[in-house]
């Protein structure tokens, strides 16, 4: 689709609640706002500010990426010692004990799916306005994996939460959450948001075009 199609008067508006298409009718007007004739939702070309919203959630998430690593994300505590695990400790200890599956499902979960997300829309983001004619398709494509994959990544909160609420060994031990796994979260929680924020449409759209007056300059 063009970039015709996509916004200016007589362009297609999809509703991202009903589906319902509708013929663009605010044209160039910023100030118009228009609604879907059938569930009432506000029809926008792309979404609003999606660039910005995703580096905001990008970047928070990046910066939460090392307290998450380096803050302990369970704490075991008994009669004779305390100990705090990490989640790559917590992953070196499974592979360490034999647990080799487990060791590489919470490695995929908690190291690798993190830091594609964020690697992934941070270049969405980045070529969204520096390159982008360049791979459409596979950027697409990169799109849909990680708003597959993302989903999965809370796989490892649910696990340290589920372990602290029901592993108590009476007043001799128990198990808690460490600080690390409120930092983990909030990683999880802001690649989500960077997902839903960022518009895919955005990929396939051309820059605009700008003309060349006699003199040089750009008109």
């Amino acid at each position: 689709m063009s970039a015709a199609s996509d916004s200016g008067s007589g362009g297609l508006l999809g509703c991202e609640s009903c589906g319902l298409v509708s013929v663009d009718v605010t044209g160039d007007d910023p100030t118009l706002v228009q609604h879907c004739p059938r569930c009432g939702h506000v029809l926008h070309g792309t979404k609003p500010f999606a660039v910005q919203r995703t580096w905001a959630c990008v970047l928070a998430a990046a910066v939460l990426y090392v307290p998450a690593n380096t803050l302990p994300v369970m704490v075991t505590t008994s009669a004779l010692q305390r100990d705090e695990h990490t989640l790559l400790g917590g992953i070196h200890e499974l592979w360490l004990d034999g647990s080799w599956g487990l060791a590489i499902i919470v490695f995929i979960a908690s190291i690798a799916v993190p830091v594609l997300k964020i690697g992934v829309l941070g270049l969405l983001a980045w070529t969204v306005r520096r390159k982008p004619q360049w791979r459409r398709l596979e950027r697409a494509r990169l799109y849909r994996l990680i708003e597959t994959v993302g989903h999965w990544s809370m796989l490892d909160v649910y696990v340290v939460v589920l372990l602290a609420a029901t592993v108590r060994f009476g007043p001799l031990a128990s198990v808690s959450a460490g600080g690390g796994l409120l930092s983990f979260a909030a990683v999880v929680v802001l690649t989500l948001l960077a997902t839903w924020s960022f518009d895919p449409r955005l990929i396939w759209r051309d820059p605009p075009v700008t003309s060349t007056r006699r003199d040089g300059r750009l008109a």
